[in-house]
């Protein structure tokens, strides 16, 4: 169905503050996220002139759209040529008390076919909750379209009165992934503190909190938990890189 004329100049209008926000972010030479906001405008933009029928509009909404879109090709160069070079990274920060950050909305961006293997550094996967949260993340590593065959874990030992639920917790994460085709290799140090997370296909995941970034829940039932998406988190920062690619959670 056709677009009225008012309904063109609304959507022109957001078009247009889109794309001078990416001209923003650009000369702020913050050019993943001018990339994306180019992206997006010159699609509105591509809306609005198939639904102008004026000749001169469209060929004026025309030579708008091929200089943004020249301009996003020259930052897509860039970024490829940065990632290929090892020398791109993202930073992610995530408020306090704030929802819709899952494992999969943070994570699957890195991850595609190439993943096979994946290493993880975490001190703090002991208490109930973090050893669902470390569930959760192998679940994750295991759908389409990752081919993860082997995950390392690096954590430290409880040497308290949760070590058993530790113990007894991890194996059968362990003979769960191996019924999926997966191995689970566990290896415990008294001496770590950063958390990481890496993968073969070259990203590196530094997070403060590590995989326990939700707010531990009041009652320890784990079908709550099933819940990530919409559960409140504690303030995060996610710093990515690529090749030598890092990428780096801080709270």
């Amino acid at each position: 169905m056709a677009k009225s004329g008012k309904e063109l100049d609304t959507q022109s209008v957001v078009a247009f503050t889109v794309l001078k926000r990416a001209v923003e972010l650009d000369s702020e030479s913050r050019y993943q996220q001018a990339f994306v906001c180019y992206q997006e405008g010159i699609d509105l933009l591509m809306q609005v002139l198939r639904g102008t029928k004026d000749d001169t509009k469209k060929c004026n909404l025309r030579k708008q759209i091929t200089g943004y879109m020249d301009r996003a090709e020259i930052l897509k160069k860039y970024l490829d040529q940065e990632k290929e070079d090892g020398k791109y990274h993202e930073q992610i920060k995530i408020e306090e008390n704030a929802t819709g950050f899952s494992y999969e909305s943070l994570f699957q961006k890195y991850l595609n076919e190439t993943v096979t293997e994946v290493w993880i550094q975490d001190p703090y996967i002991r208490q109930i909750h973090q050893l669902y949260n470390f569930l959760r993340f192998c679940e994750m590593l295991i759908k389409k379209p990752c081919k993860v065959k082997t995950i390392h874990l690096l954590t430290s030992l409880d040497e308290g009165s949760g070590k058993q639920q530790q113990s007894s917790g991890l194996q059968e994460i362990k003979e769960s992934l191996q019924n999926h085709g997966v191995l689970l290799e566990l290896e415990y140090s008294s001496s770590i503190h950063d958390r990481e997370i890496r993968f073969n296909n070259g990203w590196m995941i530094k997070i403060g909190r590590g995989l326990d970034y939700f707010k531990k829940p009041q009652v320890q039932v784990l079908i709550m938990l099933n819940l990530k998406r919409l559960k409140p988190v504690c303030q995060v920062l996610l710093y990515g890189n690529s090749g030598s690619q890092e990428s780096k959670c801080w709270t």
